[in-house]
């Protein structure tokens, strides 16, 4: 079942499992890039559930995750942060399971869907932390090959941004990356291109903000990462899901295997549609979305995109067992 059933009405609204006995539908959101910080993996390695993927995923890496989150420099690596914050979030989620919340979706940003994958049960956690590692080192090299950069604007949804892209491209890459929230888009492309993005949205009193990042992601500049991703996704069986997921490309809830590798192949050079893979969720029934992984993002981007739904970031095992005691088990 992909996308096309669901719009049929498969996972229409109200039609996601999973409730607890209380009527709670919860959702998981992983957060990606962007969200790390020194020292956070030392929570989940309090609690036995977050110790277990925390020492299986340092095992694949060959490294001490827990203690090499503390180093500033390997913060800042591709090749370490990308499978450290995937080990992080998925850390948290069963952390979540453990103490007892079960889930009817999910969703993760960028990087953050690889964790969907995991928790879902789609890809197992080792095959996932390998793919990561190879899709960051892709990145990289497209981002040395074809340079370009990122920014946000906020206070402006797509149409805004994508009328401001079209207005300075000049036969030059430009695109809408991230879709945010209502009032936050990323924008990415070629330097030049977003240099003439930045002066105009200064022009229009939209605020500007060059994002850190080594190469213009979601966008076509990054062509080049796809062959060594495509490679290694041929090689990991992709299993049925045991909950939907709100995907990034799509923006849509998918539960078929194939789909999901389709759409994961076309992900780095796709944009991100955040807000619709939330309303995805939302419509389909989600009342309660717990971010699992470091920092609050994704739950800051929830009061823009459903400022009614409930939303908390779980950032310790403190809070996972807080989450739990609100809610009842599975029904």
């Amino acid at each position: 079942m992909g996308s096309r059933e669901i719009e049929q009405g498969s996972l229409a609204r109200g039609n996601l499992k999973g409730m607890t006995d209380n009527g709670t539908r919860h959702a998981a959101l992983f957060p990606g890039q962007g969200s790390q910080f020194e020292g956070m993996a030392d929570p989940w390695a309090e609690h036995p559930a977050g110790q277990a993927i925390l020492a299986e995923a340092s095992e694949a890496m060959g490294a001490d995750l827990v203690g090499t989150a503390h180093d500033p420099s390997a913060l800042a690596t591709t090749a370490f942060v990308q499978p450290a914050l995937l080990a992080c979030d998925v850390a948290a989620f069963r952390v979540l399971e453990a103490e007892g919340v079960s889930f009817a979706g999910a969703a993760g940003h960028s990087l953050g869907e690889f964790a969907a994958l995991v928790a879902a049960g789609v890809v197992p956690i080792a095959d996932a932390l390998d793919l990561v590692v190879v899709r960051g080192e892709a990145m990289q090299r497209a981002g040395e090959e074809r340079p370009g950069a990122m920014t946000a604007l906020l206070g402006v949804g797509s149409a805004d941004a994508e009328e401001l892209c079209e207005e300075v491209r000049d036969d030059e890459d430009l695109v809408v990356a991230n879709e945010n929230s209502p009032a936050q888009v990323v924008i990415s492309g070629s330097v030049t291109a977003i240099e003439r993005a930045e002066a105009l949205a200064k022009d229009r009193r939209i605020r500007a903000v060059r994002l850190s990042v080594a190469g213009a992601f979601h966008s076509p500049l990054m062509e080049p990462a796809r062959a060594a991703i495509d490679e290694r996704l041929a090689t990991i069986p992709f299993s049925a899901p045991r909950f939907p997921i709100a995907e990034n490309v799509s923006g849509a809830l998918e539960d078929d295997p194939e789909t999901l590798r389709s759409l994961v192949r076309r992900q780095v050079v796709s944009p991100v549609r955040w807000e619709s893979s939330v309303r995805s969720l939302a419509d389909a029934g989600a009342s309660s979305f717990l971010e699992a992984g470091p920092g609050d993002v994704l739950t800051k981007l929830m009061k823009r995109i459903a400022p009614d739904a409930a939303a908390r970031a779980i950032g310790s095992p403190e809070d996972a067992r807080a989450a739990a005691s609100t809610t009842g088990g599975a029904r």
